[in-house]
């Protein structure tokens, strides 16, 4: 890269140049792929990543080429409803705006979407947090969703100075595409051969914690992991309570109860398969509090009877743990806090970085027992 473009940020004439291409090519390779064969989109990400360059929208009329403003993106992790399959919104699309009359409350469909059990989670919480440190730090905050698509990731990049990432699956593999020349933080994500900033929970701690709680205070040896293995977190805490169970001289199930917050899952023919068999654990741990709000529901339904025939614990500590019933045992992470330490991360405000010049902020989660443990 040139001495002049180590100063600015790369635009879309530099990466044209880089590639060979016209810079309409370059806005068909992030905009519309189908207007490119796969050669030539290829071509021009690879001199993107070189350059470090991401198409901007708010700095294309800035010539100093900042925005000042600090991002976070989330991946679809934001919930609608407690339950996307059941309770079909009736009214919020379809009340006219433009009447100059009172809408009716019916139209709302507000009885459904003040679900606590839906909002605020973990990632209102941490968005809460991360919002406010940068309100005190006086930087504007962008907000934005989506798929795992290039274009989803590439296009909030080229818009903000700095980005907070709730990250998926396909996170990582997105990000070294574009080798993005703003900081990035990644939340709840185990360190990995990057220069991505994390902030997150110690998993393990919380797990461990739990289920000593449970072995010791309820003298529960028979414990079910609720949730698919999807997530960094489900595996870490789903591999934390094996490695309890197993320093114990406990041997765990060998499988888990499939469920996850989105889409299928087998989480109710499984429970009923596991009441007709009477192989019932003692203690449902769950990876996320969604994960046990729903298994409180399916148990429920069949009249199984928490915590007297089977205990239910929950994991992140959100609102609506403190909500159900009966109030659910779980573990807390201190998700403002973890927003607040993205947000002074990404302005500079966190101090000096370790040697390796990458922040890895580690919280300390608590157990939070209620009543659906027994205590």
């Amino acid at each position: 890269m040139a001495e002049e473009q180590a100063t600015r940020r790369p635009t879309v004439y530099d990466v044209a140049q880089e590639a060979n291409v016209s810079i309409a090519s370059v806005s068909f390779a992030f905009r519309r792929p189908d207007k490119l064969s796969e050669a030539t989109r290829q071509r021009v990400l690879d001199a993107a990543r070189r350059l470090g360059y991401a198409p901007s929208g708010a700095a294309r009329g800035l010539a100093r080429g900042r925005t000042g403003i600090l991002g976070l993106h989330a991946f679809d992790l934001l919930l609608e409803r407690a339950d996307p399959l059941a309770q079909p919104l009736s009214g919020l699309q379809s009340p006219a705006l433009d009447t100059g009359g009172v809408i009716p409350w019916d139209q709302t469909d507000d009885d459904v979407l003040s679900d606590p059990r839906a909002f605020p989670l973990y990632v209102d919480e941490v968005q809460r947090g991360f919002e406010l440190e940068c309100w005190a730090l006086g930087r504007p905050v962008m907000l934005s969703s989506g798929s795992d698509a290039d274009v989803s990731v590439a296009d909030t990049v080229g818009r903000v100075d700095g980005l907070a990432i709730f990250p998926s699956p396909q996170t990582a593999p997105t990000l070294a595409r574009h080798t993005p020349s703003i900081p990035i933080v990644l939340f709840s994500a185990a360190p990995a051969d990057d220069r991505h900033h994390r902030v997150r929970v110690d998993n393990a701690l919380g797990m461990r914690s739990l289920v000593a709680h449970l072995v010791d205070e309820h003298a529960a040896t028979d414990l079910a992991f609720v949730g698919r293995l999807e997530a960094e977190d489900a595996v870490e805490r789903r591999d934390a309570m094996i490695a309890e169970l197993e320093a114990r001289g406990i041997r765990p199930r060998p499988d888990s109860v499939d469920a996850t917050v989105r889409g299928e899952d087998e989480l109710v023919p499984q429970v009923r398969a596991l009441l007709a068999e009477g192989r019932l654990p003692q203690a449902f741990v769950c990876a996320t509090d969604q994960n046990a709000f729903t298994l409180l529901d399916v148990l429920a339904a069949e009249g199984v009877r928490v915590p007297y025939d089977v205990i239910v614990t929950g994991f992140d500590g959100t609102l609506g743990s403190r909500l159900t019933t009966p109030t659910l045992t779980t573990v807390r992470q201190p998700m403002e806090a973890m927003g607040r330490a993205a947000a002074r991360i990404l302005a500079g405000s966190a101090g000096s970085p370790p040697a390796s010049g990458v922040f890895d902020v580690v919280f300390e989660p608590r157990v939070l027992v209620r009543a659906s443990c027994g205590c």
